[in-house]
């Protein structure tokens, strides 16, 4: 029988490894006009193009704005090392600048107990991330800059920390990227029997790079996403329904390489349930925990810490609603604050 375990659940440094775009995130209040002016849509994410570019400039100049250590898998490593408590059981690589703003990225992710190792570009600045807040609403609009320049000889030449890890975790945005780097990091999991896992990440991905997605997806052993992703998914499939539950249960029939591992689908819902489906076993989901509206800070970063809490579980070989529970506690206790930010004093405890 398959299995969808981590290989290993004694904490150690290392065993979590991710690679994505590290981005440093400006967090704004705006205005829906503002989103109107260049031409985006709360709750949505997307890369920035030339019509963007100004945008960056008008914020600084006549908004207050917060900037806070980002990037989808960053975050999530962020908050893996957060619940741990254990210094470098997460090693994250992608791409910065030889600027303040690589450092800043590599002195926040390192103090939160990352092991960070970083490409740096001498010719290029550290990306980063407009977080655009309306009401309980974001819109993020990411500028990658030198996280366009990661190269596959950086993975290679310290492919040390692949082979040191137990469990592996990619986005989709580091597809737009690099896919090769992540195709290699799947096969070399495959090869192995150490559980991939990977996250959807934006509904423009599946539009504009179903391909790449698709010349991942047979590697996932657990396969992370939002409801609109997974419709976005089910439309690249030529899947005809919009139902979550659906689409959960239809990723089942794709192609998988590893049959030693059964597959695991876990979709967000904002406030609704998550839905959570496991080859062999019936459909589950899990109720949200419920915060006030005025409880609610900013969703920016709330479904990276629903991963990292799910992952700070299931690498120490935990039960799958044990690893959702978790990610429901991490992603509650985020989304009160602003950005991928932890209370200090927090601690999870299974019930």
């Amino acid at each position: 029988m398959p299995n969808n375990s981590c290989s290993s659940g004694t904490l150690r440094e290392g065993m979590l490894f991710g690679m994505g775009n590290p981005l440093l995130d400006m967090i704004v209040h705006v205005d829906e006009a503002f989103l109107q002016k260049y031409k985006l849509e709360p709750n949505n994410a997307i890369l920035a193009d030339e019509t963007h570019v100004p945008m960056y400039d008008e914020l600084l100049q006549k908004y207050a704005v917060e900037f806070v250590a980002g990037g989808a898998c960053q975050n999530v490593l962020r908050t893996v090392q957060w619940v741990v408590k254990v210094p470098k059981v997460a090693t994250f690589m992608g791409a910065v600048g030889n600027d303040e703003n690589g450092r800043t990225l590599r002195n926040s992710a390192s103090s939160a107990g990352v092991n960070v190792q970083y490409q740096v570009s001498s010719t290029t600045p550290t990306g980063t991330a407009a977080v655009l807040i309306t009401g309980n609403d974001r819109s993020l609009c990411a500028y990658l800059a030198a996280a366009e320049t990661f190269t596959i000889s950086h993975l290679e030449n310290n492919f040390q920390h692949v082979e040191n890890a137990s469990c592996y975790y990619i986005t989709g945005f580091f597809l737009t990227v690099s896919p090769e780097s992540a195709v290699r990091v799947a096969e070399y999991a495959c090869a192995n029997d150490r559980p991939f896992t990977f996250n959807l990440s934006a509904p423009f991905l599946l539009q504009f790079f179903g391909d790449r997605v698709n010349s991942v997806l047979p590697y996932v052993d657990i396969l992370f996403g939002n409801e609109t992703e997974a419709r976005s998914l089910a439309a690249f499939q030529k899947w005809d329904t919009d139902d979550v539950d659906e689409i959960a249960t239809k990723v089942m029939s794709l192609p998988k390489k590893n049959c030693h591992r059964r597959r695991v689908v876990v979709f967000t819902q904002g406030s609704d349930p998550v839905v959570v489906a496991e080859e062999g076993k019936e459909l589950q989901t899990f109720p949200v925990i419920k915060l006030s509206a005025d409880q609610i800070i900013d969703t920016n970063g709330a479904g990276d810490a629903f991963v990292g809490g799910f992952l700070s579980q299931y690498i120490q070989g935990k039960s799958i609603s044990v690893c959702v529970q978790c990610g429901l506690w991490a992603a509650h206790h985020v989304i009160q604050q602003n950005g991928c930010q932890f209370p200090k004093d927090a601690t999870f405890q299974e019930a």
